[in-house]
């Protein structure tokens, strides 16, 4: 695939990131799915294959898709939260990478929270490792949106979620999972373990 990332070279820190989420218990089962963009005019992302569990997730297990969630290449089929994948690069112009984790914490919190409509985070010095935060007084909003087997109904809550939401790094679909973007793999990995880290903290107080 001349003039672009190769599928392979690209899903190789996807993978290593799906297994060690794995380990952590952060994607057990066959849940999460994981995304690379690829090219944007026309847009391009590789994608996680569904029901695939990421403990033995390889560079093989990806597929390459079309802004229609089409098929170019790869075996298996994705996912049809694909949808929210294509909507996250469609209105984050930086993201180029998105992992979305389902984990215990973050899923007790975005029950907890949902009717605030956010899981709120403030003063911690974790706060750090999020993509343009240089003071742990950051404060960080994480919106919930309700879950919904509709995809395409979601994706547009979705898109409206990221409009209203300048500058948020990462979104949680109640009793579902989390969904975080990065400007490559490595910094959306970070965010996801930054936000792990910081819900179980959360989650802990509750208790």
């Amino acid at each position: 695939m001349a003039g672009k990332p190769s599928i392979s070279a690209s899903t190789i820190e996807l993978a290593e990131a799906g297994r060690e989420f794995y380990r952590r218990g952060w994607v057990l089962g066959t849940s999460g799915n994981f995304s690379m963009l690829l090219a944007r005019k026309p847009l391009r992302i590789c994608v996680t294959a569904s029901g695939i569990e990421k403990g033995n997730l390889d560079e093989t297990n990806f597929l390459e898709l079309d802004d229609d969630a089409e098929i170019l290449q790869g075996f298996g089929k994705p996912s049809a939260e694909t949808l929210l994948h294509l909507a996250i690069y469609r209105f984050m112009p930086k993201a180029r990478s998105i992992l979305h984790t389902h984990s215990v914490w973050g899923t007790i919190l975005s029950d907890h929270f949902f009717e605030q409509g956010t899981i709120e985070i403030n003063g911690y010095e974790m706060l750090k490792g999020l993509a343009g935060v240089n003071t742990h007084e950051h404060h960080e909003r994480v919106p919930i949106i309700e879950n919904s087997q509709d995809y395409i109904a979601l994706s547009h809550v979705l898109e409206n979620v990221i409009r209203d939401n300048d500058g948020i790094h990462g979104i949680y679909l109640r009793r579902h999972g989390l969904y975080t973007w990065g400007e490559s793999v490595a910094e959306a990995r970070r965010h996801i373990e930054i936000f792990e880290f910081l819900f179980e903290v959360i989650g802990r107080q509750l208790k």
